[in-house]
């Protein structure tokens, strides 16, 4: 990857560019998926956090773009409303990159927190969040966003996760830390009960099995890699994965289980969520 440099944004002109990138990530093609120009320039006057990565030509092929929130009762935080890295920077550490330079500007202003939802089905977003920056998750919603007309998301419904980034916590800064470093941890997968079984349908991955009344401390849910192509490819296997992890996600945060760690098997084309229940 070619020496990039990270700098904030405030001028309309740096505010278009950061659109031209969401319509070149996300394959937007109707402006009311967008943020715009206008909501770029209130927000950043009153506490977003709006960073850009540009390239030696001094063209921008990332930002990271956060807004000022309020979680119930008295939680102030950074909600992380979009992270968007052009193709040919995917897969470089840019999108962990520009995260880190959000939560540096964040712990700088004083946050302890910064949210975002993600598609829990994006198996390499799932690896960002938990294994690179140390997430955990206890909330699900459905249908978020609604109809899209990104590239990404079409063909099954909006659902999300909350990612819970605590900034400040000993568990993210060695997640940080570590960088590329990161010793595997499967050991702790050892004794986490699978609630779902699969097997490879057609090249794809499909459930055999759901069991949703497990009560065990640690618990694994097994998802895909490659949701967007399945969604493209196999619609209707892509939108049977919807609806039974929007099962199973819901059914065990009911019973108080949050998701503490997320392990890629890029080998195996799959990855494994650890569900906990109690302190951990």
């Amino acid at each position: 990857m070619p020496e990039l440099r990270f700098r904030d944004l405030h001028t309309a002109d740096e505010y278009r560019q950061v659109m031209d990138l969401e319509a070149r990530v996300w394959g937007f093609t109707d402006l009311n998926d967008m943020v715009t120009v206008p909501v770029f320039t209130i927000t950043v006057k009153r506490g977003a956090i709006l960073i850009g990565a540009y390239d030696p030509s001094d063209h921008m092929v990332g930002f990271v773009y956060s807004i000022v929130g309020m979680k119930p009762p008295r939680q102030v935080l950074q909600w992380s409303h979009m992270l968007g890295v052009l193709p040919e920077y995917r897969n470089s550490g840019l999108g962990r990159t520009l995260k880190l330079a959000q939560r540096h500007k964040a712990l700088a202003q004083g946050y302890e927190l910064i949210e975002w939802t993600y598609d829990p089905l994006q198996a390499m977003n799932a690896h960002l969040n938990f294994t690179k920056l140390g997430v955990v998750a206890e909330e699900y919603h459905r249908n978020v966003y609604g109809e899209s007309t990104s590239v990404l998301h079409k063909g099954t419904p909006t659902d999300r996760l909350v990612a819970q980034w605590w900034i400040a916590r000993p568990h993210v800064e060695r997640r940080v830390s570590a960088g590329s470093s990161l010793p595997v941890r499967t050991d702790a997968l050892a004794g986490a009960v699978p609630i779902n079984e699969t097997h490879a349908s057609h090249s794809w991955l499909a459930n055999t099995s759901v069991d949703l009344a497990l009560d065990e401390r640690r618990l694994v849910v097994e998802i895909p890699m490659g949701f967007t192509e399945m969604q493209r490819e196999a619609p209707a296997l892509a939108l049977e994965w919807r609806m039974q992890t929007r099962e199973i996600f819901e059914t065990y945060f009911r019973q108080g289980y949050r998701v503490v760690d997320f392990f890629l098997d890029r080998t195996h084309q799959r990855g494994r969520y650890l569900l906990a229940i109690g302190d951990e």
